[in-house]
């Protein structure tokens, strides 16, 4: 099964990084998820929130900033103005 390879940073820290079955954000141009095998792309993120859906753990939220995001062979690096977890505890792995 493919899966997501996703890294999440923050313009000065690292946010959280995991394989994921689900990515999903909102561009400049409205909501997108992402799943594996899905086309290229390069988009500006919005502020508001990700949903990541991991291979293992339960799904949770990133409250970001703006910043842009990339995918490329089910790999998604998300590079945000500013990011956190919703609840950290959730994101624990």
């Amino acid at each position: 099964m493919a899966v997501l390879e996703v890294e999440i940073v923050a313009a000065d820290h690292f946010v959280w990084a995991g394989e994921a079955s689900l990515v999903k954000a909102t561009t400049s141009d409205g909501d997108i998820g992402i799943l594996p095998g899905h086309a290229p792309i390069l988009a500006l993120l919005a502020g508001g929130q990700l949903e990541i859906v991991p291979t293992e753990g339960s799904r949770f939220q990133v409250e970001v900033d703006g910043g842009f995001f990339s995918v490329d062979s089910n790999r998604v690096v998300i590079v945000a103005d500013n990011a956190h977890l919703a609840d950290p505890a959730s994101a624990a792995h």
